[in-house]
């Protein structure tokens, strides 16, 4: 079943919804199509094209939001999948501290790795190794949590997703 992205009406990344929502929500006039995709949706009296972004017409006010929990797959969507060590594909979550040396299983502490990279590391300090990240570990952007469990993502969604944060850096 297709999806479609919902920004808030300041081009925020709400959520992700099946496409009849999306389109329940143009119709209604609550929302704005942005993207399109190929396809196109058929009724009676109108075509309408598969909307894949849609900006909300009104602000909507969100509750707190909670940090992105913690879980393998989250960790291997922020680092694209791939090895922090080498850069093959990542199958596991490897601990930078290991935790039979005090190491906590928090996001700053945790990476993607290969199966080879993860044995070969062992209990072991990147020190121990000689070895290097790249990149500090950090939380992901708020808008990863939108599209863990999302396996396709649709490419038309990118300019949407840039960090939250980064859009003020941005701005300025």
């Amino acid at each position: 079943m297709a999806h479609a992205l919902v920004l808030n009406a300041t081009y925020e990344p709400l959520c992700v919804v099946p496409l009849r929502r999306a389109v329940i929500l143009v119709l209604a006039e609550k929302a704005t199509v942005l993207e399109t995709g190929a396809e196109t949706l058929h009724s009676e009296r109108l075509d309408l094209p598969a909307p894949t972004v849609v900006i909300l017409s009104r602000y909507v006010r969100v509750p707190y939001r909670r940090g992105v929990p913690l879980s393998r797959r989250a960790v291997l969507q922020r680092d694209g999948q791939r090895c922090v060590y080498c850069t093959s594909r990542a199958e596991t979550i490897d601990h930078v501290v290991p935790r039979s040396r005090g190491g906590k299983h928090v996001w700053s502490n945790v990476v993607a790795a290969c199966r080879k990279c993860n044995h070969k590391k062992a209990d072991r300090l990147l020190s121990e190794l000689g070895w290097t990240l790249p990149t500090t570990p950090r939380p992901p952007a708020g808008t990863v949590a939108l599209l863990v469990g999302y396996a396709r993502r649709d490419p038309s969604w990118e300019p949407y997703l840039i960090p939250w944060a980064d859009v003020a850096e941005l701005a300025s």
